[in-house]
């Protein structure tokens, strides 16, 4: 289990943006610290409302330098959706082989609605040296994390 302290896998997968294309942790790591947002399903109501959040929040994140990545299991296609849909300035990244979500260990099943390897609601934010600051996983697939929380964990950063 990735925790404090541990070095943040590194990874490649589609990031959707402005358009969608392949991106790395390393490569963002080069322009500061990263929030690292995973998620269970693009608009679901608790994600639609987390990342609803972490975009009224973005300011607080750009002024500590600091890059938002939401991580889902879902297609890059249906992020490029949800993102559009919901107005996300976020940049999502589709680990739709599910490699980042074992990385991290944070692999969930929702056996209620059959759906199986889904990314489990956590959250992890990534100095620049590639170490885990803060580590957050959701007791329930319902909880949203504790933004204000995230964003002292940024700011206390050197």
């Amino acid at each position: 289990m990735v925790t404090v302290g541990d070095t943040a896998p590194d990874f490649i997968a589609p990031l959707v943006d402005d358009d969608i294309k392949a991106t790395s942790l390393e490569d963002h790591l080069e322009e500061g610290p990263v929030v690292l947002a995973f998620f269970p399903a693009a608009f679901s109501s608790t994600c639609t409302t987390e990342f609803c959040t972490f975009q009224d929040e973005l300011t607080a994140f750009d002024e500590l330098g600091t890059t938002v990545l939401g991580i889902s299991t879902d297609t890059a296609y249906a992020l490029e959706r949800f993102r559009a849909e919901n107005n996300l300035s976020i940049g999502l990244i589709s680990d739709n082989n599910g490699e980042i979500s074992n990385a991290y260990d944070v692999v969930d099943d929702f056996e209620h609605i059959a759906m199986w390897g889904i990314a489990q609601r956590s959250v992890f934010v990534v100095d620049v040296n590639g170490i885990v600051q803060y580590a957050w996983r959701a007791e329930n697939p319902g909880q949203q994390p504790d933004y204000e929380a995230i964003i002292e964990a940024v700011d206390t950063l050197e």
